[in-house]
């Protein structure tokens, strides 16, 4: 026997919990799925612990700001395990909400593992439970190398596991998973090298921010080898680590090695073959603009999808996908394009649009570029004159703002209010009939010549 619902969310992290929230406000039966903790990825293995730590992170290079604004050097001892303890607490805070949560919304939950019996029944722990619409909202998890010795590392998963602070590591990885841990490990005291498999940071954003951020890294201290691939590794008696290179080099003496090379679905053991979706070839489920799978009833948000993975982007999916189900409003669905995007790096970046390289590849030269580099207020008498850039890409006569791209001091917060200008069609012209904020370093957003 089976119990029915309107709409069951395989998976409660952020899309799974959207679309259930908002489709039992409109009065459907509804249900979620959840092997581990409720929350997901972000709140559990990502944004909110990696935030915190990046506040900690924020807080020693602030330590060493305090001697140019008159205070007398401070050297305050460092506690990992006080501040992981901290920050455990915050986190099964949160956990814990999220119980009281779908019980107050009258969503039911369901602890273990989904697997599709039919397209639309599902059976966890030998009871099948059957819907007329189901959202898979699994997410993703860290990859791990197919090499010799990898089980020696750990992921970004691990990484929040750490009772104590590693003193030497190796970050693999150039995304902004790898910049993030790299930034936080090197503020707090690690000693960092990082590995890349080719020539820059982050390769998919505005060569301006790489570039910058390669800088302001290896300027804090972070040993940046480019092009080296990982061969091998392995565990050496005094039960260090060594990593064995593709072009022959042998790096010695890490306490741990974190994998930052990239997530993957986890798609494979929901039986999908039962349902007649077909993954792609890495193992995301394609969806349409409306979340559709190629099957009547099914539907994909959030990082299974491949598109966009990031915690804001699968929330406005599901909670489109619920209005249009459930709420009578046939064409909602979430607009890919323009979406903004913040790395807590050291410092951050914040970026929405097209990056000059994209422009130019579409338009050519009706693409003008405005920028400036420089050192902020705050910078410049911390005796550590970290660099802000900022560049604007703009297109036609009448110079669309099609890109905005920030890295320095407060580019985390600036950046959302510029991204509503940009996705309303502001002009360059729009922006400089804007009177300035001053003295602020997001004045010259709108004061660029």
């Amino acid at each position: 026997m089976s119990e029915h619902y309107d709409l069951i969310a395989i998976g409660a992290g952020s899309g799974g919990l959207s679309v259930a929230e908002r489709a039992a406000r409109y009065g459907a039966r509804c249900a979620v799925i959840e092997a581990g903790p409720l929350g997901g990825t972000c709140v559990n293995v990502g944004c909110v612990p990696k935030k915190v730590m990046w506040f900690a992170a924020s807080l020693a290079h602030m330590l060493h700001d305090l001697t140019g604004y008159g205070f007398g050097r401070c050297q305050p001892g460092f506690d990992w395990a006080k501040l992981k303890a901290a920050r455990d607490a915050y986190v099964h805070g949160i956990n814990d909400w999220y119980h009281t949560y779908l019980a107050d919304s009258n969503i039911d939950e369901i602890p273990g593992t989904a697997v599709f019996v039919d397209p639309h029944t599902l059976e966890v722990a030998g009871q099948r439970y059957t819907a007329d619409h189901i959202v898979v909202a699994v997410g993703g998890a860290p990859t791990v190398p197919d090499i010799p010795g990898a089980e020696h590392g750990i992921t970004s998963d691990g990484f929040f596991e750490l009772e104590e602070q590693p003193r030497r590591v190796a970050v693999v990885g150039s995304g902004y998973i790898a910049v993030e841990l790299a930034g936080v490990l090197n503020a707090l005291g690690s000693d960092v090298t990082m590995l890349l498999r080719r020539e820059h940071l982050l390769r998919s954003f505005d060569a301006m921010l790489r570039e910058t951020l390669m800088e302001e890294m290896l300027s804090d201290g972070i040993d940046i080898l480019a092009r080296t691939q990982v061969k091998e590794v392995m565990r050496e008696a005094d039960g260090s680590l060594c990593i064995l290179c593709e072009n022959g080099q042998r790096l010695e003496g890490f306490d741990r090695l974190i994998w930052a090379i990239g997530r993957h679905p986890l798609t494979a053991g929901l039986n999908l073959a039962a349902t007649g979706v077909e993954v792609d070839d890495q193992g995301y489920i394609p969806t349409d603009e409306f979340q559709n799978t190629c099957v009547d009833g099914l539907y994909a948000v959030g990082d299974v999808t491949g598109r966009a993975q990031l915690t804001p982007v699968a929330i406005a999916a599901a909670r489109r996908l619920a209005d249009r189900l459930f709420g009578g409003r046939k064409d909602r669905h979430l607009d890919y394009e323009n979406i903004p995007t913040v790395v807590f790096s050291h410092p951050p970046i914040g970026t929405v649009g097209l990056t000059e390289d994209e422009a130019r590849a579409t338009h050519g030269d009706a693409v003008k570029v405005y920028q400036t580099r420089f050192t902020a207020m705050y910078h410049a008498i911390s005796g550590r004159e970290q660099k802000t850039a900022m560049k604007l890409v703009t297109v036609g006569a009448q110079e669309k703002v099609v890109g905005i791209h920030i890295i320095g001091i407060g580019a985390d917060e600036m950046l959302q209010g510029f991204a509503v200008a940009l996705r309303m069609g502001a002009t360059k012209k729009d922006l400089d009939d804007t009177v300035a904020l001053h003295p602020t370093s997001a004045e010259e957003l709108v004061t660029l010549r």
